[in-house]
């Protein structure tokens, strides 16, 4: 049975491959490991080494913390269903047009500055 703190560390490897448009074997790859070997860590089965992980970090870009934020809310899994942070990230991604990204991240920022204006009042 997988930890779930092995399980949440490669949810989030996954996230962060996607988000970068990388495939399970252009990761692999770069670690001299076999793309079944990334599927293993991303479900949690295999275990991340921490070395492996500070490679998996650099690979991605991220810092090594990245793969363990939110594991305080892992246990609310109403929250983790309720992140649309990651959807809004893809969505704005395969969009090809500058300007319209510009554009719906204004909004976005507008938006937010409104819910927490009333939030606050």
């Amino acid at each position: 049975m997988s930890h779930p703190i092995d399980v949440h560390v490669g949810k989030r490897l996954k996230q962060m491959r996607r988000l970068r448009r990388m495939s399970q074997t252009d990761v692999a790859k770069r670690l001299d490991l076999s793309f079944q070997q990334i599927q293993k860590y991303e479900i949690g089965s295999n275990r991340v080494a921490a070395s492996r992980l500070f490679e998996l970090s650099r690979i991605l870009d991220v810092p090594t913390s990245y793969f363990f934020d939110g594991l305080a809310d892992a246990d609310n899994t109403a929250a983790q269903h309720n992140d649309y942070g990651l959807d809004i990230v893809r969505a704005l991604a395969a969009i090809d047009d500058d300007k319209i990204k510009s554009r719906i991240v204004t909004f976005i920022e507008d938006v937010s500055r409104l819910s927490v204006t009333r939030q606050a009042s």
